[in-house]
């Protein structure tokens, strides 16, 4: 144990962090330990979910925010090969949500899905920790490429389901669904800023083995809430009829065969990317095909859909920068990061406790404007996210070169373009989650939220693309060529925020806001689901 005046701020961090989540689990034990059927005017199993769902995210940001730096630094992939490795593996995370969404709706139940992938889940983060000698030629390799294929499949049966009953907690007309969002996605942040902070500590500080085993711990820690608390759950997330044995049997070996092939698509990058592009035209060319049998004013709010939808990649495609290639910038070029500072894998905490900080205040300010007729549209507001998420890079880029290339990056642009890259998530992700669920005909509400779901997975690969070329011809990233390639990205998505700024008008009016009528079609939970790297956010107010 190091001595107390030896600490450094990466040591002060890490014990805070363990402060607040012993301070988490005392709050949930007496929440446990409550004879009453309701805490805080919400079901106990509100609660379960939420210290369920907080482990995972625990187990899958923390994680995440060591990833890169593992493919570089242990099993000695190059800059860009790891980036590019890195999109894959968070871009197949977001597509099998779409196989165990659908196998949990028509046979499983979201119970038995979301506690076989947090089996599946427990396994990875596990198999994570055997890290053998390192460099490519190890033949313990393979057993991380299965450790990362148990994690995408997992993420699939768990991701979305475990959203969902939330929603099946309550009636459909119950006011108490919005709070209970927000208390859920309290939860997820919390896990992720607490998970990065410390798996990233021990990580980079103790050793690998050490940061993906108490990744290992957390995800099983959640699987015991969630075990424990089933009775709690009131029959939420129950199968919607009667599953033979030998039916649920074939579904867990379905499961098991998607690892499989997972673990061989996360080695061979450019199969997904052809996958990716042939899925894409396909489910372009159906949703296209089905708004053109739609009468005048569902088939423009599908064009306006359509227009949402294709954003989502630009978008995600630079926010996802954090992970991968910022991430290793932030190891190497910022002040007071690395050896002897703070870890920089803590930096990703970064964002998800903006998240809890500014939701509020971002739901608070659309209900205000809306009240006074000034809110933005739903394209105007994605408009403002794609300015933010490119000024953020033009801040940062304008920060590192104002002290000169060989002088280190001040740590206080990092916390801006994180500042801004949230705003900017704050404008997109829960606006266009409303704004899938709201215009989308109620038989392909489904189908619609899947293709925002893969284009955020699209997003995330193009991540990885974008990753990829920091590295140069020789694979290795340099300050400068970084620096460059952050600059014209910047300018070129400010570009595009002022032409969707000027389109907005015309997608508004395909919206058809003014003829919209409520409906009550029971898909509780939709729109709710987490969309990207954070959270879930409380959905906004009427004017999205």
């Amino acid at each position: 144990m190091k001595d107390m005046g030896l600490w450094d701020e990466g040591d002060w961090i890490a014990v805070i962090a363990v402060v607040v989540l012993g301070a988490f689990l005392t709050v949930g034990a007496l929440i446990a330990g409550s004879k009453k059927p309701e805490f805080a005017g919400h079901p106990k199993g509100l609660y379960m979910l939420f210290f369920a769902e907080m482990w995972e995210r625990f187990s899958y940001y923390g994680m995440r925010a060591i990833l890169i730096f593992y493919l570089t630094q242990h099993w000695l992939f190059s800059d860009g090969k790891s980036n590019l490795i890195y999109g894959a593996y968070t871009s197949l995370v977001y597509i099998t949500p779409v196989l165990g969404g659908y196998l949990a709706d028509r046979y499983l139940g979201q119970r038995k899905a979301v506690l076989f992938g947090g089996v599946l889940l427990a396994c990875g983060h596990l198999f994570m920790a055997f890290e053998g000698v390192g460099g490519q030629e190890d033949a313990t390799i393979n057993v991380f490429w299965l450790a990362l294929a148990l994690i995408i499949v997992g993420s699939g049966f768990l991701k979305a389901n475990i959203s969902v009953m939330v929603g099946q907690l309550y009636r459909l007309t119950d006011m108490r669904r919005d709070a209970a969002y927000t208390i859920f996605y309290m939860g997820i942040n919390v896990g992720a800023a607490l998970g990065t902070i410390l798996v990233g500590y021990l990580g980079q500080k103790i050793g690998w083995g050490y940061g993906f085993g108490l990744a290992g711990i957390g995800m099983v820690a959640g699987l015991i809430v969630f075990v424990l608390g089933k009775n709690v759950l009131l029959g939420a997330g129950e199968a919607p009829a009667p599953l033979s044995r030998q039916k649920e049997t074939t579904i867990y070996a379905i499961g098991v065969g998607a690892v499989a092939v997972m673990w061989a698509l996360v080695q061979y990058q450019d199969v997904i990317q052809n996958l990716l592009i042939v899925s894409g035209l396909a489910l372009l060319g159906y949703v296209l095909y089905e708004s053109f049998k739609l009468p005048k004013e569902p088939r423009e709010r599908m064009f306006a859909i359509l227009f949402l939808i294709a954003l989502n990649p630009l978008f995600w495609g630079l926010f996802e920068q954090a992970g991968g290639s910022f991430n290793l910038y932030t190891d190497r070029y910022v002040a007071g990061v690395g050896e002897g500072g703070v870890p920089a894998s803590l930096f990703q905490s970064i964002n998800p406790i903006y998240i809890i900080l500014f939701a509020p205040i971002f739901a608070a300010l659309w209900q205000w404007l809306g009240k006074k007729g000034l809110e933005p549209s739903a394209p105007a507001k994605f408009a403002l996210a794609l300015a933010q998420v490119g000024l953020g890079f033009l801040v940062f880029v304008w920060g590192a070169n104002s002290v000169g290339p060989e002088v280190a990056t001040p740590v206080l642009f990092v916390f801006l373009l994180y500042m801004l890259h949230t705003t900017g998530e704050l404008c997109l992700s829960p606006v266009g989650l409303s704004a899938m669920n709201r215009l989308a005909p109620t038989y392909l509400a489904s189908l619609i939220m899947g293709a925002w779901f893969y284009m955020t997975a699209v997003g995330n690969f193009v991540a990885g693309k974008i990753g990829e070329a920091t590295g140069g011809e020789s694979g290795e990233m340099t300050k400068s060529a970084t620096l460059a390639i952050y600059d014209k990205i910047g300018w070129i998505t400010l570009g595009v925020s002022v032409v969707i700024l000027l389109l907005s008008p015309i997608v508004k009016k395909w919206m058809h806001l003014d003829t919209l009528q409520d409906r009550d079609d029971g898909l509780a939970g939709i729109g709710e689901a987490e969309p990207q790297a954070a959270g879930v956010h409380p959905a906004p107010k009427p004017g999205a």
